[in-house]
């Protein structure tokens, strides 16, 4: 089978991981100390807090910020549930703006409109690997005086404008192990504000600063030291990791272009590619259910992000009567194929073999029927 997703971990991260096991300092200390210092210096930024996991940040960021009951946070619905719920979660408003039908991401053209009196902050999602729009983001941001806090959790060492996403705003990133790289599980918040970081290191950290004695409310946030040993190894990796991901996607656009009823990705700079989704129109001839089944009996595995957009989700019923036709749109077609590191030339030869075999399939039966049509005409 060729998997959706496969952690690449090699004898480097087995190796820390014992050191860290051999030290009985399990839980954090200096090792995560230098995984933050280390994050630091990739993503050009002062300050990193690592985190338990990816939505551990993302609701940490939001609390930093001071975001709570009677605020309303922009972002989009298509993406993973996490999104909206961290907004919920501070007793703020989700604010859902529709997508752009090319990038998945947040359309900046409709941000705008959607800013109220009760607007504290943007959150873009560069959803699969693909930068948001930033530069706009930035300026409409600035214009209005509101916070921004990237949802960067499927975009490590994605760059907007030659710039790393998640040194914008406030960064948050996921380490889980279907990302581009990964702790096990993890996550890490990236600032430059000096208060935000010593907020945020309370937070995490059951309000505490100094031990026992704590100066706010706070949660048990902390990465251990295992996940950072594991993480500082991926780390050197990731910049190759995502060289294979980028490759690997041009050849898959490179040999599935032209097929009638297939929406392939954009090979856009800083796209790192967190996940190849390619969309299905009517007119490729098969459903989407049907062609994962075949793609499945064929050896291959795929998945949907997302069939089913956060506002229409049962646990958002009061924003399920809301109607935005991209996202619902994009719901409805959206399959991704593998393109991790680990998907070698042979597997993506079969993809594409399989994916326009299907599509042959379909093309020689509407052949068939056309010609059965016209000859009962006859």
């Amino acid at each position: 089978m060729i998997h959706i997703a496969k952690p690449n971990i090699g004898i480097e991260e087995k190796r820390a991981v014992l050191e860290v096991l051999n030290s009985g300092m399990l839980a954090q200390g200096k090792v995560v100390l230098d995984f933050e210092k280390r994050l630091c210096e990739y993503f050009g930024v002062k300050h990193a807090v690592v985190t338990s996991n990816g939505t551990t940040a993302l609701h940490a960021a939001m609390i930093a910020h001071g975001i709570g009951l009677g605020d309303e946070v922009i972002t989009t619905s298509f993406s993973f549930i996490a999104t909206g719920n961290v907004i919920k979660m501070c007793l703020a408003k989700p604010v859902f703006v529709d997508i752009d039908e090319g990038s998945f991401n947040i359309d900046v053209n409709l941000i705008e409109k959607a800013i109220t009196p009760k607007t504290k902050a943007i959150m873009p999602v560069h959803l699969f690997g693909r930068p948001a729009n930033m530069n706009k983001i930035m300026e409409i941001a600035k214009k209005h005086n509101l916070i921004v806090i990237e949802d960067s959790c499927q975009a490590h060492g994605a760059r907007f404008d030659g710039k790393r996403v998640g040194s914008y705003g406030t960064g948050c990133f996921s380490f889980y192990p279907t990302k581009n790289m990964t702790t096990g599980e993890g996550g890490v918040i990236l600032t430059n504000d000096e208060k935000v970081a010593s907020d945020l290191r309370k937070i995490i950290s059951h309000g505490s600063v100094k031990r026992y004695y704590h100066d706010s409310l706070g949660f048990n946030y902390r990465m251990t030291n295992i996940s950072a040993a594991i993480g500082l190894e991926q780390l050197k990796k990731l910049d190759y990791f995502n060289s294979r991901r980028i490759n690997n996607a041009k050849y898959l656009n490179g040999n599935l272009k032209g097929i009638v009823g297939l929406v392939l990705p954009e090979i856009v700079e800083g796209h790192v590619f967190h996940q190849y989704t390619i969309r299905l129109t009517k007119e490729f001839g098969v459903s989407r259910d049907e062609f994962i089944s075949i793609l499945k009996g064929s050896g291959i595995s795929s998945s949907v992000f997302y069939p089913v957009p956060i506002h229409m989700q049962e646990a958002y019923k009061e924003f399920n009567q809301l109607i935005l036709p991209v996202t619902q749109k994009v719901a409805l077609g959206v399959v991704s194929l593998p393109v991790h590191p680990l998907v070698e030339y042979d597997d993506l030869v079969k993809i594409v073999d399989v994916v326009k075999g299907i599509n042959g399939s379909c093309v020689n039966k509407l052949k068939i029927s056309k010609r059965i049509s016209v000859e009962s005409n006859d």
